[in-house]
């Protein structure tokens, strides 16, 4: 195969996040005539070209036209495996499977090219040096103090400022900025103010890694807190004052409880198994004041065979209902879920309830305790099921405290054994409580979907490496970006337009009955489009926002057309404002109150007490609301009469202060022609908050009835 400089086609730079810049570091691959399958939705394969970059995989689809080019990007680091099938009567398969889960199914012409393709991923997608990863080569064209900003811009430090640490039990140190304490730790750790330095680093050698017991979240509310470690190298019968000391300390910085829970979250029988090799769990005749419980969470080897036994059934083509079950059943993904969210389900209740402090240990304290202590504070801290919270949360529990990123996604050539889905099953868990509280988080599935990819992306810095200490010798913050600026300059994108806000939910009540832990194929059936459904309501209330963004902005356009002419006309009438959902921001209560009828109250809350249907077009719900309520507005129904019979059966208003004047001649045009285009008079309901003036007489005057 000749290998040839690859061209500058035009395409989709976003798709692969590059923010416009095409990266040809080097010689590239363009194959014609090659066939990409889908599994699902039965179409016949069309012809493609198949470009293959220093950091991505591109199909373009051919066509006429080259602006309705389907194509599809996947970055060379997604790639987990690559399979070279047997030769078939329409060619010879290539099957990549991704690290997040998806499958692209090729089909080339010739042996030799398929041969030579397939050699090349696994190059491309292992690669053997730090260096040769793409976050060393990307370049989204910012200056230097941007990009050094961005590095600043998520401090873990600054959540527990936000605890309200430093106080009287806790001080934030910074002893470990030489990693003299522990080389996998952050510089600055949270310790009791009560325990001297000495007896931490005297602590620190008796525990595993020397991941000596640290400050993970301090519950101001009642002093309780959330500590983690890793387990004690005690064996059968070794002790270590010191050791027993600081969780002493740790104890007494709650002053509202006699004893602490010390939380191993292995199965008991690996606990012991560890004890025979010297290491081991707390013997509570040793350690004052400690309450001690398993909570049988499985090891990373069973996780990753759970997940390979998942994806075969995800990759099943047309299962039974069945085989589907009994096939999800038998991988045990949802039970190692659910024995996650339990785990993090027990330390809230111990916190929140019992007002008591809980230490997390696993073996080394990266997996498992990562996991369910992030679980933990999302069901107690309303903050952290924020965007901005989500991403503090990520580094203070994850980045900074040293899970191996590098090793569990499988970044570099390396042993496969210690690849395993810990960071996958956390967001599992995430969307699970997403699932039970659809109002309680600021974020949609997307944000979490994107924060997967780029686990595995090596776009960014923050996710290589092992540990903090890893990260530096790399110069990842001198050497790459950021995903932080990245992702909040998307956040309309990841906004869940059902938020309430932090004030209304507070501590989560989930529950982990088996009928609520549910298969995410949002996640490992993504990209397979014909298992979806066809419409996404998510999707829908945030299109609906950017119409009513353009809308607006077009409206604001036509008041200073009127102010500068003096024709704003002093008989308007506008609707009052309905609520905060749309108008203000996607993060405030998704609320749909229709004041214009004269009804007060929440619609939903309206539709439950039958006060209002889900059936009929707005003047059936006026009347409705008229025999409920009393005789709405009188201009109620002229807008209705002319604008024609809206549905306001979804759960959505769109609010702002939208002037539509009575004197206009092109405006209304295109004011109600952009309405019926975008379906906004049948799909969206009357949009509150808009002046409407001497609408009955106007319409008719401007020949719009003339246009239809």
């Amino acid at each position: 195969m000749d290998y040839i400089t690859l061209p500058k086609v035009k395409t989709k730079l976003e798709k692969a996040g590059s923010c416009g810049v095409f990266l040809a570091v080097q010689p590239g691959v363009q194959v014609e005539n090659v066939k990409l399958l889908d599994r699902y939705e039965g179409k016949k394969p069309v012809n493609g070209i198949l470009y293959l970059t220093a950091t991505h995989l591109i199909y373009v689809e051919e066509g006429s036209c080259a602006a309705f080019r389907k194509e599809t990007w996947i970055a060379l680091h997604h790639i987990a495996t690559v399979e070279k099938l047997s030769s078939t009567s329409m060619g010879c398969p290539l099957v990549l499977h991704c690290k997040n889960f998806r499958v692209a199914h090729f089909v080339l012409d010739s042996d030799p090219v398929c041969q030579e393709v397939y050699v090349s991923l696994l190059k491309l997608s292992k690669p053997v040096s730090p260096e040769d990863l793409y976050a060393f080569s990307y370049n989204p064209k910012t200056s230097k103090g941007a990009r050094e900003n961005g590095w600043k811009l998520i401090d873990p430090v600054s959540d527990f400022e936000r605890m309200g640490i430093p106080n009287r039990y806790w001080t934030i140190t910074d002893a470990n900025r030489k990693y003299e304490i522990c080389n996998t730790y952050p510089h600055h750790l949270v310790i009791p103010t009560s325990i001297s330095l000495d007896t931490v680093i005297a602590s620190s050698r008796f525990r595993s890694r020397e991941r000596v017991p640290v400050l993970s979240y301090f519950y101001k509310e009642n002093n309780a807190s959330i500590c983690r470690c890793s387990q004690p190298l005690c064996g059968f019968y070794a002790r270590c004052i010191d050791d027993e000391l600081l969780l002493d300390a740790i104890s007494r910085a709650n002053p509202g409880s006699k004893f602490m829970y010390v939380v191993d979250t292995r199965p008991k029988l690996n606990a012991m198994a560890n004890r025979a090799a010297g290491k081991g769990y707390e013997n509570e005749d040793n350690y004052a004041n400690i309450r001690f419980r398993f909570l049988g969470i499985e090891n990373i080897h069973v996780m990753r065979t759970s997940l390979q036994k998942l994806l075969e059934v995800c990759e099943l083509k047309n299962p039974t209902m069945s085989e589907f079950l009994i096939g999800l059943d038998s991988s045990g993904w949802l039970r190692h879920i659910k024995s996650i969210m339990e785990a993090g389900i027990f330390i809230t209740k111990a916190v929140e309830e019992e007002k008591t402090s809980v230490l997390v240990h696993c073996s080394d304290g990266w997996d498992r305790t990562s996991q369910v202590c992030s679980v933990a504070c999302i069901i107690l801290d309303p903050f952290y099921r924020t965007i901005k919270g989500l991403m503090i949360l990520i580094e203070k529990e994850w980045i900074s405290m040293g899970h191996k990123f590098s090793e569990r996604c499988g970044h570099m050539e390396g042993d496969a054994r210690e690849v395993s889905p810990v960071f996958t099953q956390f967001l599992d868990c995430v969307w699970q409580l997403m699932e039970q509280f659809p109002c309680a988080f600021e974020f949609n599935e997307n944000f979490l979907l994107e924060i997967h990819d780029h686990i595995f992306s090596c776009q960014f810095g923050n996710f290589l490496g092992n540990c903090p200490k890893e990260r530096e010798e790399l110069r990842v913050l001198d050497k790459t970006h950021s995903v932080w600026p990245f992702l909040i300059q998307k956040k309309a994108d990841f906004r869940n337009p059902l938020y309430k806000g932090k004030a209304i939910y507070r501590v989560l009540n989930p529950s982990v009955l088996p009928y609520n832990i549910q298969f995410w194929c949002g996640m490992y059936n993504r990209f397979d489009k014909g298992l979806h459904p066809k419409q996404s309501i998510i999707e829908r209330l945030l299109e609906m926002k950017k119409q009513q963004t353009m809308l607006e902005a077009r409206v604001h356009e036509l008041e200073k057309k009127l102010k500068i002419r003096g024709e704003l006309p002093e008989d308007t009438y506008t609707f009052p404002h309905s609520g905060d959902a749309v108008s203000q921001h996607l993060g405030s209560p998704l609320t749909n109150p229709p004041g214009f009828m004269g009804i007060e109250g929440d619609l939903n809350t309206l539709m439950e007490t039958r006060t209002l249907s889900r059936e009929g077009g707005l003047r059936a719900q006026m009347e409705q609301a008229k025999d409920q309520c009393g005789e709405p507005h009188p201009d109620t129904y002229k807008v209705v009469d002319k604008f024609g019979a809206m549905d306001i059966s979804g759960d959505v208003n769109i609010s702002g202060s939208m002037n539509v004047s009575g004197d206009i001649d092109t405006d209304i045009h295109e004011i109600l022609d952009s309405s019926e285009e975008w379906g906004f008079c049948e799909d969206m309901g009357l949009p509150e908050g808009i002046i409407i003036s001497q609408v009955k007489s106007n319409i008719k005057e401007t020949g719009y009835s003339d246009k239809k």
